[in-house]
C-alpha cells in the first residue's frame, strides 16, 4: 500500500516548520496585506477577507492563530505574503503563512503522534501529528479539516 504522500511544508515561528497535505490545498496566492478587507469583532489571527476568484475567502494568520507571533508584528502593508487556501466540503479558508519552503513527500506510516504536553495549547487542536526530518528537526502536521472546522470560525466561513 503507497503510503507517502505529498505535504506542502512552510516555515512557522523562527525555526519551525508545517507541513499541509496537498489533497486539501485548492490553491497557493500571494496576497498582499492592502488586498485584505478587515473585518471587525474577530479573533486577532482573523486578518479579514479577501477577494478570491470572485468569492470571500477568510484569511487567518497561522502563526497567531497555532500561538507563535502575529506575522504582522513589525511587517509594513507592501508586504507580500503566502496564502495556503485550504478546502473541505465547499468551505475554503487562506491560511497566511511567512513563507513556503518545499513539496515533501512523507511516508505518513512515520507520523509520530502528538502529546499535548509537547506542543502549545493553542496548537494542539490543530496538529495530526509530527514528522521527524531527516537533519532531526520537527515538522509539525496540521489538520486542514480541524482547521476549517475550528470553533474560532463560529458561522463566518
Amino acid at each position: 500500500m503507497e503510503t507517502k504522500q505529498k505535504f506542502l511544508s512552510f516555515n512557522l515561528g523562527a525555526k519551525d516548520t508545517g507541513v499541509i497535505q496537498l489533497q486539501h490545498i485548492t490553491e497557493v496566492l500571494q496576497i498582499s496585506l492592502a488586498e485584505i478587507c478587515g473585518v471587525p469583532q474577530m479573533p486577532n489571527c482573523v486578518l479579514g477577507i479577501y477577494n478570491w476568484r470572485g468569492e470571500m475567502l477568510w484569511l487567518v494568520d497561522l502563526e497567531e492563530m497555532l500561538g507563535y507571533s502575529s506575522l504582522l508584528q513589525g511587517s509594513n502593508l507592501v508586504v507580500k505574503m503566502m496564502a495556503i487556501v485550504i478546502e473541505n466540503e465547499g468551505k475554503s479558508l487562506g491560511l497566511l503563512v511567512r513563507q513556503l519552503t518545499d513539496i515533501e513527500w512523507l511516508n505518513t506510516q512515520e507520523m509520530k503522534t502528538h502529546s499535548a504536553e509537547l506542543f502549545s495549547p493553542a496548537m494542539s487542536p490543530f496538529l495530526q501529528g509530527y514528522f521527524i526530518s531527516p537533519n532531526e528537526d520537527m515538522m509539525f502536521t496540521l489538520d486542514a479539516l480541524a482547521i476549517i472546522q475550528a470553533s474560532i470560525w463560529g458561522n463566518h466561513n
